[in-house]
């Protein structure tokens, strides 16, 4: 078990290094997408952003008032507490999530045509399960 956890371990860090690539095809960097990318619908707490981009509060908050600064962004009252803050994007910060996302998918599409049709068979599958993987991370507290 540890073994293949590993190995999937390594394949997420080079997954994060090619994610960077696709900065290439952007004026957003992959971080700025990140957080446009959580803030889609009803937005986020500052607190939960920054957990999921594994980084303390203030870095976070510098990447939002650098998109909010762009109008990508904007700060609200939470609706379900009064005494916090959520953040979702702006019609332009949909616009530009949409342009960014769609530059990088085209260019990881030119790669996945690389491979063969067993290949994206193999790719499509071990999609739910990344999925699920993911889950256990984002839906359950664990430890430091």
């Amino acid at each position: 078990m540890t073994a293949l956890a590993g190995g999937f371990r390594e394949a997420l860090r080079h997954g994060v290094w090619v994610a960077r690539r696709l900065d290439e095809v952007s004026t957003l960097p992959a971080a700025q997408l990140s957080v446009l990318n959580m803030a889609e619908g009803e937005g986020l707490r500052m607190g939960v952003i920054a957990k999921n981009l594994g980084v303390k509060v203030p870095s976070a908050t510098e990447q939002v008032a650098r998109l909010e600064r762009a109008g990508l962004l904007e700060r609200r009252a939470d609706p379900l507490d009064a005494r916090a803050v959520v953040v979702r994007r702006t019609p332009a910060g949909d616009r530009a999530a949409a342009e960014a996302n769609g530059g990088r998918n085209e260019l990881m599409a030119a790669a996945i045509a690389t491979l063969t049709e067993a290949e994206r068979a193999a790719l499509a599958a071990a999609l739910p399960v990344m999925d699920k993987i993911n889950q256990y991370f984002t839906e359950t507290e664990k430890p430091a």
